[in-house]
């Protein structure tokens, strides 16, 4: 495909749990910032608030489809269902971001217009022009702090390597094996870009500002930090 030309269509995967009162302007405002064509695909993990059943509500409506599943079982295994998903459906971009307006839906026409020319795109805090809002001292350092640990460990140059705000090329997500992602949280973030760089592909940071949510609760935890920091080593030496 030649520089300008159109890739279509992009889906937008969108992993919930109770985001109920985010869910329909986060929706709403990511197809508005999409190119013509764009779907998004809900990824709700039987989020007791209902949040799965205003998405079949808005998919009577907009271009949203819903994978509805038993329970909480993962961000990693949200994403890879939402991938796989939208590969079926003929995705030619696949991009990912949180569903709390932590990602400025507004960028998401940036992370597609870079793709021309990339074929992992990073929506990222840490590069010039980026940045956070909101967020406490001690967050901020656990964060860029993660992000500065796997890039050492993994010898690669990228800036944000925990973020969640991506395009990938159809291409990439085929070339990964899927069924080998053994992390979660912030670990997977980390192993998706490290073998899109292992496989070749060209990855591109482009500044984004990321924000902390209005509504709903975080679901970040001690465990899902633990855990990338064990994993990220073997990501290296397996």
């Amino acid at each position: 495909m030649s520089q300008g030309e159109p890739r279509a269509p992009a889906w937008l995967v969108l992993p919930t749990y109770n985001e109920a009162g985010n869910l329909e302007a986060i929706v709403r405002s990511a197809l508005a910032n999409m190119p013509g064509g764009a779907s998004v695909l809900v990824v709700d993990d039987n989020s007791p608030d209902g949040t799965g059943d205003i998405a079949e509500r808005l998919g009577e409506e907009l271009p949203i489809e819903v994978l509805h599943r038993q329970g909480k079982e993962g961000l990693a295994s949200a994403y890879i269902a939402g991938f796989r998903h939208a590969l079926e459906r003929g995705a030619g971009l696949v991009l990912q971001m949180d569903a709390d307006f932590s990602h400025d839906p507004t960028d998401l026409r940036r992370l597609v217009d870079a793709s021309e020319s990339a074929d992992l795109v990073l929506g990222s805090r840490y590069v010039e022009g980026g940045g956070v809002r909101d967020w406490s001292i001690v967050r901020r350092a656990i964060s860029r702090g993660g992000s500065a640990y796997a890039r050492i460990v993994l010898g690669i140059g990228v800036r944000d390597l925990t973020g969640g705000f991506k395009c990938f090329r159809r291409e990439v997500l085929e070339g990964i094996d899927l069924e080998q992602i053994a992390s979660q949280g912030y670990g997977f973030q980390v192993e998706m870009t490290y073998r899109a760089l292992e496989k070749g592909f060209k990855v591109v940071e482009i500044p984004i500002v990321f924000k902390d949510r209005q509504v709903g609760s975080s679901k970040m935890s001690r465990a899902i930090v633990l855990e990338a920091a064990w994993r990220v080593p073997l990501l290296r030496f397996r």
